[in-house]
């Protein structure tokens, strides 16, 4: 992402709470596993010369096709007053706000990756750039902003 951009002032930044998730994409991934739920029951239903437990087997095979879909459907980031929770296709994971030094979304990512004060790096799927590029290059600058003005606001110490 690249750093171009003016520092944001704190009227620039989101209201907290906010949720960052790749809407077009969870929109078609929701469809999609309501279709495929749909088209293989009903293919299961129709066929002729099947018995009771093989119908129930098209069910139960529609029902897992949905909810990997619907399990691809879930990543997001959840900006509050106290940190950031991301939730990823099986993780979930709360990180208060001086924990994360950096909010990266390089050409080329398939979604955005925090860099985090243990020297690791967490993916946060919930900002990607597949079908809406402008979106997901805007939800990283304000993650970005929202991580810069909350994390480099230490309290301030008492005075005598």
């Amino acid at each position: 992402m690249p750093d171009a951009t003016p520092d944001a002032t704190p009227d620039d930044l989101p209201a907290l709470p906010v949720t960052f998730r790749p809407g077009r994409t969870r929109a078609v991934l929701i469809v999609l596993a309501v279709v495929t739920f749909v088209t293989v029951t009903v293919l299961g239903m129709v066929l002729a010369g099947l018995g009771p437990g093989e119908r129930l087997s098209f069910v139960l095979t529609a029902l897992l096709l949905a909810g990997v879909l619907l399990l691809l459907a879930r990543p997001r980031v959840v900006a509050d007053e106290t940190g950031v929770t991301v939730v990823n296709l099986t993780a979930v994971r709360r990180l208060a706000w001086p924990e994360i030094l950096r909010v990266n979304l390089r050409q080329g990512d398939p979604w955005v990756f925090l860099d985090l004060s243990d020297g690791t790096s967490l993916p946060a799927l919930g900002i990607q750039p597949g079908i809406a590029k402008q979106q997901a290059l805007a939800d990283a600058r304000a993650l970005r902003d929202l991580v810069e003005a909350r994390s480099g606001a230490l309290p301030e110490a008492p005075r005598d």
